[in-house]
């Protein structure tokens, strides 16, 4: 049901998404150069890792620290950023099966030793594009409370909520509220909490 649901609103929105997806190519092309898009490899479910496409919003260059990436984040990328536009070319890892629209955000790799076993439940399900963290405060809120979050969902998903959650994510997309903690660009590096927490 939830597989057939993604592909079902994904695939209603793909004349917007390639509309979309031509004119920021044009843009990312003119202001950054090649490549256009971004690939990182992420967790899914179970851990298994899939390369997470999102379209390029700093220049080139290794990542070091959110310190480093806020120095690389260019104009047109914060604009990408802030209207959620940039992560367009993410549905098409929900085509794959790589993700779904509704489900805990896939994080970085390094972060995973820094899970703790709660924390690593999140990974019981598929990743997703947006969550209840993305509803309640998105990256103004802490990483504990991202957690938290992402747990509740795990133990709770179901369709109603999946559907509740995606009709909220186009009201805070439309007012670019949650993008960024107030003045920050990036949000701050997760560092390993309640690594004791069973």
């Amino acid at each position: 049901m939830k597989r057939l649901f993604d592909i079902v609103v994904t695939f209603l929105f793909l004349p917007f998404i390639f509309v979309m997806c031509f004119i920021i190519t044009f843009l990312v092309k003119i202001k950054l150069g090649s490549p256009i898009l971004f690939a990182q490899q992420r967790p899914g479910l179970n851990g298994s890792i899939f390369n997470m496409i999102k379209f390029r919003t700093m220049k080139s260059g290794i990542s070091k620290s959110s310190e480093h990436d806020a120095a690389r984040l260019t104009k047109i990328g914060k604009v990408l950023r802030k209207t959620s536009v940039d992560e367009l070319p993410v549905l098409f890892n929900v085509i794959k099966g790589d993700m779904s629209l509704v489900g805990p955000r896939p994080l970085l790799l390094k972060y995973g030793p820094r899970f703790s076993p709660k924390q690593d439940r999140r990974h019981h399900v598929l990743p997703g594009i947006t969550g209840l963290a993305q509803i309640n405060g998105r990256n103004t809120i802490s990483w504990e409370d991202k957690f938290d979050y992402d747990i509740q969902y795990v133990k709770n998903h179901s369709f109603w909520i999946d559907l509740k959650i995606l009709i909220q994510t186009m009201f805070l997309v439309i007012k670019f509220q949650g993008t960024s903690q107030p003045g920050e660009d990036i949000m701050s590096e997760f560092m390993d909490t309640e690594k004791n927490d069973i």
